[in-house]
């Protein structure tokens, strides 16, 4: 039997993957919300501006009602985080063409910039990554890569 259908057979992760877990956990929950809370610090943005402007796209109006699923928050916070975002002249208002009752938010050039600077600041790769060889970078990607498009059956 193999090392990987015992541990199925088991359902008890290995030391390693438990490790590889808790570092990927470490990683998500201290270096990359560090870089998330300086990013938008930076762009005096708060975290749900943020990703309030990461979901809108440029040129493409989006109900504010779609906003608060991509957001995953109830539709009211959704009219505070827009009014912010109006308030600084990043986004607009405007009645959806299809139905007058259906307000929908389109990014305004100014948030085109913000918004650009935002992501640009966010795909920044860090040194830790840069610095591994082409080899190590390929294989960190394909093995990531992986576990992304293994659905996760535990939820």
């Amino acid at each position: 039997m193999t090392e990987t259908s015992q541990q199925d057979a088991s359902n008890e992760p290995s030391p390693e993957a438990q490790e590889v877990w808790e570092l990927l956990i470490e990683l998500s929950a201290s270096r990359m919300r560090q870089r998330f809370s300086r990013t938008i610090a930076e762009l005096q943005l708060s975290p749900p501006q943020a990703h309030a402007l990461r979901q809108l796209e440029p040129g493409q109006p989006l109900p504010m009602r779609d906003l608060a699923c991509g957001l995953a928050c109830d539709a009211s916070n959704v009219t505070g985080i827009a009014d912010r975002l109006e308030k600084r002249g990043l986004v607009e208002r405007q009645v959806s063409p299809s139905d007058r009752r259906v307000k929908t938010l389109v990014v305004t050039p100014a948030g085109v910039v913000t918004r650009e600077r935002l992501l640009a600041l966010l795909h920044q790769v860090p040194a830790p990554i840069a610095t591994l060889s082409a080899g190590e970078q390929r294989l960190l990607r394909d093995v990531l890569r992986r576990i992304l498009d293994t659905p996760d059956e535990q939820g």
